[in-house]
């Protein structure tokens, strides 16, 4: 445990923290719309476009979660908030997905790659897309100005 506290104060220190919780919960989200993918596809039987709309969504639910809470620690004092969070986190998600369906076309409608291929390709697209869109425009730190009596 003493390993763990010591790397990630060094990566603290770096500035990079962020990024490796980002990258941690970003793989673990690729691997859910991996396994999501391939039983819709494979076990299923469905269009292969389709079961890509169905990973899709089961990443972005598990996404918003450990973005909200693990990478971003995000804090929302209202329901309000939360809903206004959530709904950029879906928007930008839908910019990405537009990206993430092209590029599975592109790869397997047009060049006929393999599954495996065209999904590890995308999600790498999409992986570095979202951590800017979340970074960005979703999970922005509040900043709290603090009156000074002069």
């Amino acid at each position: 445990m003493r390993l763990f506290f010591w790397f990630k104060e060094q990566l603290t220190k770096r500035g990079l923290w962020e990024i490796f919780m980002y990258l941690f919960y970003g793989g673990l989200t690729t691997l859910v719309n991996f396994v999501v993918y391939f039983v819709f596809k494979d076990v299923f039987h469905m269009y292969y476009l389709y079961a890509n709309i169905f990973s899709w969504i089961a990443s972005v639910l598990f996404a918003f979660v450990t973005n909200k809470l693990w990478v971003f620690h995000s804090k929302t004092e209202t329901i309000s908030e939360l809903i206004i969070e959530f709904a950029k986190f879906v928007f930008y998600r839908l910019v990405s997905f537009v990206m993430d369906m092209g590029s599975m076309y592109l790869l397997i409608g047009i060049l006929h790659s393999g599954d495996f291929l065209a999904k590890l390709i995308t999600q790498i697209l999409v992986v570095v897309a979202n951590y800017v869109f979340s970074k960005l425009f979703i999970f922005k730190k509040k900043v709290i100005v603090e009156k000074t009596d002069e």
